[in-house]
């Protein structure tokens, strides 16, 4: 199957938390770090999620915001950092790409962030992704 996901990154469940009709299933990166999905207990059971499986995480370049600091007080759990590799710039949008430990990720943000947050290949950052807009998939 191909997707229009560019952002994929590979990894294993070290933890699955039911709730009533959702579960966090935390993940261990190729990478090293430490990333949370916030998903159905019905896609958990259809996957065939537990500890051990190996998964790929999943994220829309839409969803990755991006950080020149780290941020405190924010309830986004996934915070990865990394740094620019590449700036594509359109009229209005931006994509942004950031290597971080074990992959890369894109950043789709406006043309102005990229001004105000000054980035630049060879910029620091740190990537922030909400659980609940991380997708899981297994091989």
């Amino acid at each position: 199957m191909t997707l229009s996901i560019r952002n994929q990154l590979s990894g294993t469940v070290t933890a699955v938390t039911p709730g009533d009709a959702m579960a966090t299933v935390k993940v261990r990166l190729d990478g090293g770090q430490d990333l949370t999905a916030a998903i159905t207990l019905d896609a958990v059971e259809d996957l065939g999620l537990s500890q051990g499986s190996e998964v790929r995480a999943l994220v829309k370049s839409t969803e990755v915001s991006l950080a020149t600091a780290t941020v405190a007080g924010l309830s986004i759990r996934n915070r990865l950092p990394g740094t620019v590799t590449d700036i594509a710039t359109g009229g209005a949008m931006a994509s942004v790409k950031v290597a971080v430990e074990g992959g890369e990720l894109t950043s789709a943000i406006t043309k102005d962030a990229v001004t105000d947050l000054a980035l630049t290949a060879g910029t620091h950052v740190v990537a922030l992704i909400k659980s609940t807009e991380v997708s899981l998939a297994t091989a």
